[in-house]
């Protein structure tokens, strides 16, 4: 039986994996999970999964969740608590399925800890790919895609040498403004951002897959976990979001993998790895899709697919400003304070004010994302 800590255990990504544990209840165990403030969400996953750990980001949360449970299973509080459960004895993989920078030091943890990787977090490898990857250069198979699109490269790859990539074709629906004008992107309010056409995620990243940062981030996490250039890496616009995405090899041979949209089928594939696992998912009927088309992406009005691309290219200490900017200017957003369409122009303002320099530390990434909350603050 193989037994999984759950990192963001009370979003999309962490509710749909205990899903999956639910259905190979002799398979999977839960040890560990964590939430930020969702105290009714997380003591229902305890009743249901009795888990060894439970760790809450926000303390006063974390508290009123220990009063209220009756079992053996320990709370934990903060990065430190994310940290125990991510590291404990009793766990084989770790589900990184928490938004943002805040599952980089558990995800380093627990590598240093000989743990597996299940990662569906892309601000980790954006902000830190520079120091995760030598990590696990002699260790093959320590970080397991989850993404939908990596984990498509990662199965079109099955039994071929990562040289063999001429490139890699990523794949985006689009988001919900794919057809429309400039107008329509200025009066967009947070209501149409979230109506994505084909999937259903928390609001961050819905928002992103509305400006195209989101497929910009896939492509930064797909250079370090495929070891490509720039260059290798093509946004192909498809709005049926059937192929996730797939492979060019150097013989110019194409192989994609295919499928309904379900983030439990990617889930699935991660924890079973190298094992597939026979379930209730519809399989694909080619006769019911009708048309697949592809379009290039449109840059000039979602930019932020070109900023990606040009801190890619720059490295260093820039994705980190990149990531950190994106996420504290979507915060805006959200709350009401930009409009949808400012939030590249604020983000290339904050790059253009940014001196590169080398990531040699953790302690040096968390510097230049300290950097860029002060610049947003002060300009």
């Amino acid at each position: 039986m193989k037994k999984i800590c759950v990192l963001g255990s009370t979003g999309s990504i962490g509710t749909q994996t205990l899903e999956v544990v639910e259905a190979f209840p002799n398979e999977l165990k839960v040890e560990a999970i964590s939430g930020h403030k969702n105290i009714d969400l997380l003591e229902k996953q305890i009743n249901l999964f009795n888990p060894k750990i439970c760790a809450v980001m926000d303390r006063e949360k974390g508290l009123q969740l220990a009063n209220r449970i009756t079992g053996s299973t320990k709370i934990l509080f903060g990065l430190e608590g994310l940290i125990e459960a991510a590291v404990s004895s009793d766990v084989d993989m770790v589900v990184i399925a928490v938004s943002g920078m805040i599952g980089l030091i558990p995800t380093i943890e627990a590598i240093k800890n000989h743990k597996t990787i299940a990662l569906a977090n892309k601000e980790t490898l954006v902000a830190a790919g520079e120091l995760i990857m030598p990590m696990i250069q002699h260790k093959p198979l320590t970080i397991l895609p989850v993404d939908s699109e990596h984990s498509a490269i990662f199965q079109s790859l099955q039994g071929n040498p990562l040289d063999s990539i001429r490139k890699i074709l990523l794949t985006a629906s689009g988001g919900p403004f794919r057809d429309k004008d400039a107008f329509a992107i200025q009066q967009a309010t947070l209501s149409d951002v979230l109506k994505h056409p084909n999937w259903v995620m928390g609001q961050k990243i819905t928002v992103d897959s509305a400006t195209l940062m989101n497929k910009g981030l896939e492509a930064i996490e797909a250079k370090w976990l495929f070891n490509l250039q720039p260059d290798q890496i093509e946004v192909v616009v498809h709005p049926q979001s059937i192929i996730h995405s797939g492979i060019v090899y150097q013989d110019g041979s194409v192989i994609a993998q295919m499928g309904y949209p379900d983030m439990k089928l990617p889930i699935q594939y991660a924890l079973f790895y190298p094992n597939r696992m026979a379930n209730t998912s519809p399989s694909l009927n080619l006769f019911d899709l009708g048309q697949l088309t592809f379009e290039r992406p449109r840059t000039d009005l979602f930019p932020c697919l070109s900023l990606a691309f040009e801190a890619m290219k720059i490295g260093k200490s820039m994705p980190v400003v990149l990531n950190r900017a994106n996420e504290i200017y979507v915060d805006q957003f959200i709350k009401g304070h930009i409009g949808f369409a400012e939030i590249p122009s604020k983000i290339e303002a904050i790059m253009d004010r940014h001196s590169v320099i080398n990531l040699d530390s953790v302690e040096v990434v968390q510097e230049v994302a300290i950097w860029t909350e002060r610049s947003i603050a002060q300009w």
